[in-house]
């Protein structure tokens, strides 16, 4: 594990939350090398599987002209959800490095232990807490933004009712 690999996942997430997607990077690694990137962009292409693994899987099997990304580290600022564990599976990604938990959502530990069943064909190696306090801190205020945001725009709305 590479703690600069995960830097560069949180610089994804910035990207991110300056175009007001919820701030979530993702990069994978071969050979000491970053090979992919991915941030959220659901909000921007109104498509539902732009989560930044997602995004970043499909850049590297692209870079790599192959679906399977056996010998590949990803890394990710926030703890994944069920749709991209399954991709992560299913794209044979060796080591899943995150940051902070999502205890709404994430599979790797929160609400589900996916990594760890042995009934799928393909077993990934998964590592949290790695710089997590970052990770989190860019999350909440992001979302402690969204409330302000949301706020002053009702108030907005409010007025030009009167």
């Amino acid at each position: 594990m590479e703690v600069k690999y995960m830097e560069s996942a949180l610089w994804e997430a910035q990207k991110a939350s300056l175009i007001d997607e919820v701030p979530i990077g993702a990069v994978i690694v071969k050979d000491n090398k970053i090979i992919a990137r991915g941030h959220n962009l659901r909000e921007h292409s109104n498509d539902a599987l732009d989560h930044a693994e997602v995004v970043a899987i499909d850049e590297a099997c692209r870079y790599l002209n192959s679906w399977r990304l056996e010998d590949c580290d990803l890394y990710v600022t926030i703890e994944p959800c069920l749709m991209c564990a399954g991709a992560i599976i299913n794209s044979r990604i060796k080591n899943v490095y995150y940051g902070a938990p999502d205890y709404k959502a994430g599979v790797a530990e929160s609400l589900y232990h996916i990594f760890d069943d042995e009934r799928f064909n393909h077993h990934v190696n998964c590592e949290k807490g790695i710089l997590a306090e970052r990770a989190s801190l860019e999350m909440k205020t992001f979302f402690k933004r969204a409330r302000k945001r949301k706020k002053i725009l009702k108030k907005i709305h409010n007025e030009l009712d009167k």
